[in-house]
């Protein structure tokens, strides 16, 4: 049987659209699939979690700023690059796909140097560094916007094709009733999700808290506020505050049970929460640590009309989101804008079944 690597990870953002292709993958072909990810952190939970077999290797971080631990990690970087050339050798890979993230860096250029075809994705509105270096190693590379296309070099546009972000499987069944069963809210309940990605968010946890008081006299507030957050939360003794440290395989529901969200802008959650059409209030992480990729996301989203991108100090969260639960026409407008043109994971899944015929 024809064995396929997949590659990425760091976050779930970077695992759970290869996921996504993957599910889609299996729908064309027969084929064995692994996965080359991080010895360490969150990567094999997600993967062993959706039962795709999983080789970790020393990663390092790509990092676009001094830092001593730069130098430390240059050596995990070439450990993981000579590991993931021996997984590739023995497990017999014909075809790596890699969903980005610095732990891909290493398994692309160990897959150039075997010979292994490569096609890359990238989710977000600009190319990250790890997208940027395996841009060399890739026949092809995917990415969400046509607007996108401008940040490439023209002698690589030719490898570039635009495919939208893979949606998880999972969020084809979301069932907004089972979403209200796992929260144990009632169907007449109106439900503002609050989510911070898969760490938590400090500052949309204090935002939360400070505007509670007004949002709960509209709302059901749910909360997802990260595993090493707890401080941040304040619940009081207000029954319509439901605070949760994270959501798992429930997630698509609870998402198809909101009314309204209010995230991060992170690749992964705006097309999710999009492909259910709900509105979304978004609050980009930002600033020095970032490389501003959340707040472009935002802002192509805000520009479809899918999202209202809100700036803390311009304005209260309050008074916005109530805007919004006052306006049911304004919610569907939002939720019906038009992000994608077409389902990505099963454009994907053709593309590389396409290649991996020429291969065989």
């Amino acid at each position: 049987m024809v064995s396929i690597a997949f590659t990425g990870g760091g976050t779930g953002g970077h695992i759970y659209p290869g996921l996504a292709v993957i599910s889609s993958l299996k729908e064309h072909i027969s084929c064995r699939i692994f996965w080359i990810g991080s010895d360490s952190g969150m990567d094999r939970a997600i993967v062993e979690g959706a039962g795709v077999e999983f080789f970790g290797i020393p990663s390092g971080k790509l990092r676009r700023y001094f830092s001593i631990k730069n130098v430390s990690d240059i050596f995990r970087i070439m450990a993981g690059y000579f590991a993931a050339r021996k997984i590739l050798k023995r497990e017999k890979a014909v075809f790596l796909f890699s969903k980005g993230g610095f732990v891909s860096v290493p398994p692309c250029k160990a897959a150039s140097s075997l010979k292994i075809p490569v096609f890359s994705h990238e989710s977000d509105y600009s190319p990250g560094l790890a997208t940027r270096i395996n841009i060399r190693f890739s026949k092809k590379i995917f990415i969400p916007y046509k607007e996108s296309i401008k940040f490439f070099k023209s002698r690589v546009r030719e490898k570039i094709v635009v495919s939208g972000n893979p949606i998880r499987p999972d969020f084809a069944g979301a069932d907004p009733a089972k979403g209200r069963a796992f929260l144990g809210i009632g169907d007449n309940e109106r439900i503002l999700l609050v989510l911070g990605g898969s760490l938590g968010s400090k500052e949309i946890n204090e935002l939360t808290a400070d505007s509670l008081k007004e949002l709960t006299r509209h709302y059901t507030v749910v909360h997802q506020y990260g595993e090493t957050n707890t401080q941040d939360v304040t619940a009081g003794e207000n029954h319509r505050y439901k605070p949760y440290a994270y959501f798992r395989e429930e997630i698509p529901h609870i998402i198809a049970a909101a009314e309204l969200v209010l995230c991060r802008s992170g690749a992964g959650t705006i097309w999710e929460c999009k492909y259910l059409k709900k509105p979304m209030v978004l609050i980009p992480l930002r600033g020095s640590g970032t490389r501003g990729d959340q707040v472009e996301n935002a802002r192509l989203f805000e520009e479809a009309g899918a999202a209202i991108s809100f700036v803390p100090g311009r304005e209260a969260l309050s008074s916005l989101i109530v805007s919004l639960a006052e306006d049911p026409e304004r919610r569907k407008a939002m939720g019906d804008a038009v992000v994608a043109e077409r389902e990505a994971a099963p454009f994907i899944a053709e593309e590389i079944n396409n290649i991996i015929k020429t291969i065989l």
